[in-house]
């Protein structure tokens, strides 16, 4: 399978990577000192499932040098999947996959706007992993999962040839959810709350758990969003809170999760696509969400600082 990877970061390029070593033609899309790194000396994967390096690597920042794929998988941060929807059009064919696999729920719809809801899946994954330096990525916890399917969930055979490909590569596990709208907002119930409070609190989680005010917070903001699925129509269990403190429980103490930390580092972060998305969702559908609105406005100032949009 021609395999397009748009965006290698972290998420781009251990799946991309991973698939490279698993014998699929992937072209990896860079830029800079990370492009020129791969060109010289190749993709470097240090993980704890395997390390690896592929080599050589084709590799370009220009995607009207690489034609029509199979397939597209996106990795680009959550605010620059519009644009990049924009770059992708010299790769798209008339059967080309597009699988984005961003935090939130509003990639695909947002890459559907630009190529087409019918070449797009909803996709998920989950695992720690960064950008070590230029052409180097580190895998440094977590059993790497993937996850994908139709966003109508009708059964369709690029799902089982896409899985079919996945499932052959090493230090991936396969789990396509049998719902995927289901897959996405269970994710994002969970990476959402616990960014937002984090970020407020500027404490691992095993700090702000454990103290009755931002625990309940917590409670808070994950009723809120569970509040929002159901009124979209998602078929998040009536228990999922439940469920999802239970989770959270059982995370280390230390955990912080990278979008928190992008926050308190000052760098620009995928707030609008968490608890910015929860806003604005529930005012399209008339779902109150006091919390999530004070997490989001009272992190907004440090974002716009972070893009460079005010100063103080």
């Amino acid at each position: 399978m021609r395999i397009a990877i748009f965006g290698t970061g972290g998420i781009g390029g251990y799946f991309g990577g991973r698939l490279a070593q698993a014998g699929e033609d992937v072209v990896f899309i860079a830029r800079g000192e990370h492009l020129q790194a791969m060109r010289t000396n190749g993709l470097r994967v240090d993980s704890v499932k395997g390390d690896f390096v592929v080599k050589p690597v084709q590799a370009t920042d220009d995607p009207k040098q690489v034609g029509i794929v199979d397939m597209i998988l996106v990795g680009v941060k959550a605010w620059q999947v519009p644009e990049a929807a924009q770059s992708m059009r010299p790769m798209m064919g008339p059967h080309t996959i597009v699988l984005p696999l961003q935090n939130g729920v509003e990639a695909p719809s947002q890459l559907a706007a630009v190529l087409g809801a019918e070449h797009v899946l909803g996709g998920l994954c989950g695992l720690m992993v960064l950008i070590a330096g230029p052409g180097h990525i580190r895998h440094a916890a977590v059993d790497p999962i993937i996850g994908f399917g139709e966003l109508d969930n009708r059964p369709r055979e690029r799902v089982e040839r896409l899985s079919k490909v996945f499932s052959k590569a090493q230090g991936v596990r396969l789990d396509n959810p049998p719902d995927i709208q289901v897959g996405l907002w269970r994710k994002f119930l969970f990476v959402t709350a616990i960014t937002g409070v984090g970020a407020v609190t500027r404490a691992p989680i095993g700090i702000y758990r454990s103290q009755p005010g931002t625990r309940k917070m917590l409670e808070q903001a994950a009723e809120e969003i569970c509040k929002l699925a159901w009124a979209r129509k998602i078929a998040l269990p009536q228990d999922a809170v439940k469920r999802i403190l239970a989770h959270w429980d059982g995370l280390p103490p230390e955990v912080t999760t990278s979008i928190q930390r992008d926050i308190m580092n000052g760098r620009p972060s995928e707030l609008e696509a968490l608890n910015g998305a929860v806003v604005r969702l529930g005012k399209e559908v008339g779902v109150e969400t006091p919390v999530n609105a004070f997490i989001y406005y009272s992190l907004l100032p440090m974002e716009m600082r972070a893009r460079g949009e005010i100063q103080f």
